[in-house]
């Protein structure tokens, strides 16, 4: 069966983003409570929901894994996507923004503007993902549309266009003017429907003017509204550098006899490209909880959100290297990207956005990036953790299949005939670490298991052997990100795991070495013996030597070793013995058992047997002389120090400061970049644990902060051992 071009312009994708707590999880419920999907609203405080199934979610109550769902309303198929509001799943809502074409801004109408509403915000502006604003919590003490709107404004930068107008406030709260009809919206206690009417008389000059002022902005934003609203303004209308004015009087609006400078249809169509171009963000509003305002917003989901049709074709890199365009078209080449990997009862799950053209089940497909083919089992509709079985899947779907052994989040699907690369979701470098171990040290395969599926499941995770410490490292976004990651392990595998804090990779260095120290190694337990004399002179090595390699030349570690020996007392062979006994001894200095580096040693003189002299004597010799001239050294401990750059509001740079001062950072450097302060500063590694949640506690979660390691300084204390 071959698919319409049409019926594409009946989907749209889209994700629900907010600060944590803002309602995004309500909003989705009510949505498929009023398109008819589910018969029951969940809550979130019954931990009901259908997008938050996962058990940590519902203890929590909060969104913490991106859930999909789907839809139809008014002839439309919705594909929507739930994403976290914490800042340390972030990386969860890059790669929904990655497949989707349209967004739905949740606000708190109290709050306005919060934190992580800022981050998501500038994440879809990244992607250039198009959005609507919905105001919600309208029920709430304190609750004002017009401050909430007017943070959007100072925060965001957008253009706020605002479509509605409440009726009551707080309590009072019960419906909404939609100023595009000019008709009261009424959602009434134990009523299930929305009631149409007039608007009330007391709200009518406040809704006038606010049409007006609609009407305005548009216009001052699209040309085609701006052309019609001068010709309608009769020659009356002027425009200053604070707006457009206009007389109302004498002008006919096609609503009701209401007196408009703008006819709705060119409203409502000025409206839509605007939101698809970004230059003004349409906003609605209501209570989702008391399940106000969500038909309207679903009308405005369809109304001005793209279809598949509607965005620009992906761009993708062929074989070759150029590059392809894939236009939404099911009669194109297959292209899809993978966005999300899940582990459930049923199998493994890969979620795709296809880009182009059709899959069915049983078909083979190209892992583009690994160049394997792979066969799709199954292709499931995803209703969170529901699942209904489609026989294909169609350009501007957002599906789920079963069978892809090797795909990950980032993988782009294509036909076998027609490859082509897709640019994955990006994802950003873990900032926070812990050391985990299993209890039982009968588990430790089943724990590398496990981790190794989380970070299939989940790329924002690290998971890595510390070659120095030989601890288990498992790093992720934030301290609440590596918890649930930690908890998952637990429920899912039934494994006990300890976590702790990771240990730091110290060194220690010589401050003032020894001249002469005279070692021999002799050795008689019959049969053949061992015999070697060295003498050492040990120095500190000079920073910008200690790349060197070789007998006189470096290693790469700090370490240098020369030979001053004349006139053969030691063979070359046994130089050589020397050496690499020497960096035997490097693995444990006298202070705390830590890697020694930065010094050089000479071999300056030495003795053979003629029987008893040996590679391995020498070796032996080379260890214990080293060792013995480091207790005698003047020795100091060192740490790992890191370069941190910290991006932060500019007025929060004073607190930064003196965080990091706090921490024992140098600050090297500052600048400020588009209304943010950039600050530089070398900090002890040591000092950082802990360092992401003060940044984001102290910068209300605008604060982030990337890491560089640049090597190592003397430590303050004499030494932690292992």
């Amino acid at each position: 069966m071959r698919t319409n071009l049409n019926t594409l312009t009946a989907v749209r994708n889209l994700g629900i983003l907010a600060h944590v707590d803002a309602g995004k999880t309500t909003v989705t419920e009510r949505i498929l409570y009023a398109t008819g999907t589910t018969h029951k609203r969940g809550e979130v405080h019954d931990g009901t929901t259908v997008t938050d199934f996962d058990s940590q979610e519902r203890d929590r109550g909060i969104t913490i894994f991106a859930a999909a769902v789907s839809c139809a309303w008014d002839g439309h198929r919705i594909n929507l996507i739930d994403t976290p509001g914490h800042v340390d799943f972030a990386d969860e809502v890059e790669r929904s923004l990655r497949v989707l074409d349209g967004a739905v801004a949740v606000f708190d109408a109290v709050a306005g503007v919060e934190p992580q509403s800022e981050s998501v915000w500038r994440q879809a502006d990244r992607h250039g993902v198009p959005r609507l604003a919905f105001v919600n919590k309208l029920d709430r003490a304190g609750a004002d549309l017009d401050t909430a709107v007017e943070s959007i404004r100072e925060r965001l930068h957008p253009a706020p266009l605002v479509v509605q107008l409440p009726i009551g406030s707080e309590d009072g709260f019960v419906g909404v003017v939609d100023l595009l009809r000019m008709r009261a919206l009424t959602w009434v206690d134990g009523s299930e429907t929305v009631e149409e009417g007039p608007v009330p008389e007391e709200l009518r000059d406040e809704a006038l003017r606010r049409r007006r002022l609609l009407e305005e902005a548009v216009a001052e934003l699209h040309p085609g509204a701006l052309e019609e609203f001068c010709m309608q303004s009769t020659g009356d209308a002027g425009s200053t550098g604070d707006g457009i004015q206009a007389r109302v009087e004498g002008i006919q609006s096609p609503v009701d006899g209401i007196q408009s400078a703008l006819d709705t249809r060119t409203l409502v169509d000025a409206l839509r490209d605007l939101t698809r171009t970004g230059e003004g963000v349409v906003v609605l509003c209501g209570s989702a909880y008391r399940n106000r305002g969500i038909e309207p917003l679903l009308d405005a989901v369809v109304a001005y959100l793209p279809s598949p049709l509607d965005v620009p074709a992906v761009r993708g890199t062929r074989d070759d290297g150029t590059e392809q365009e894939r236009a939404a078209d099911p009669q194109a080449p297959f292209a899809a990207l993978a966005f999300k990997v899940s582990a459930t009862s049923t199998g493994r799950l890969t979620y795709l956005r296809v880009y182009s053209g059709t899959i069915e089940k049983g078909a083979t497909v190209m892992d583009a990036g690994t160049r394997r083919t792979e066969r799709i089992g199954r292709i499931l509709r995803v209703q969170a953790d529901r699942h209904a079985q489609l026989e294909r899947a169609v350009a501007g779907d957002i599906v789920a299949v079963v069978g892809l052994r090797s795909a990950r989040a980032g993988s782009t699907l294509c036909a076998p005939d027609a490859p082509l690369v897709l640019e994955p979701p990006s994802v950003a470098d873990p900032v926070v670490s812990v050391a985990v171990e299993a209890r039982r040290s009968t588990d430790t395969d089943r724990l590398a298991t496990a981790l190794a599926r989380l970070v299939e499941e989940d790329p924002s995770l690290v998971a890595r052997t510390d070659p120095e410490t030989g601890q288990t490292l498992l790093s992720g976004m934030g301290e609440l990100h590596l918890e649930v990651a930690v908890e998952k392990v637990r429920r899912e595998h039934g494994l006990e795991v300890s976590v702790g804090r990771p240990r730091v990779a110290y060194r220690e260095t010589v401050v003032r070495g020894v001249s002469g120290l005279v070692y021999r190694h002799v050795k008689q337990d019959g049969g053949a013996g061992q015999f070697a004399h060295v003498v050492l002179d040990v120095e500190p090595l000079d920073p910008e030597a200690g790349t060197s390699t070789g007998t006189g030349t470096g290693t790469g570690t700090g370490f240098e070793f020369r030979s001053a020996v004349v006139g053969g007392r030691v063979p070359q062979e046994y130089v050589r013995a020397v050496e690499a006994g020497c960096r035997d001894a490097l693995t444990e200095g006298p202070i705390g058992g830590h890697p020694v580096t930065g010094l050089r040693v000479t071999l300056t003189d030495g003795a053979t047997h003629v029987k008893d002299s040996s590679d391995t004597a020498f070796r032996t010799a080379g260890r214990f002389a080293l060792r013995e001239a480091l207790r005698a050294s003047a020795m100091t401990l060192l740490e790992p120090v890191v370069e941190v750059t910290v991006t932060v509001p500019e007025d929060a740079v004073g607190t930064v400061l003196g965080d990091l001062a706090a921490r024992r950072g140098r600050v090297s450097g500052s600048a400020t970049r588009a209304g943010s302060a950039v600050v530089t500063a070398t900090v002890p590694l040591a000092e950082l644990f802990g360092y992401a949640t003060r940044l984001r506690s102290r910068t209300q979660g605008r604060g982030t902060f990337t890491t560089r390691p640049t090597g190592y300084a003397p430590a303050p204390v004499a030494t932690p051992t292992r």
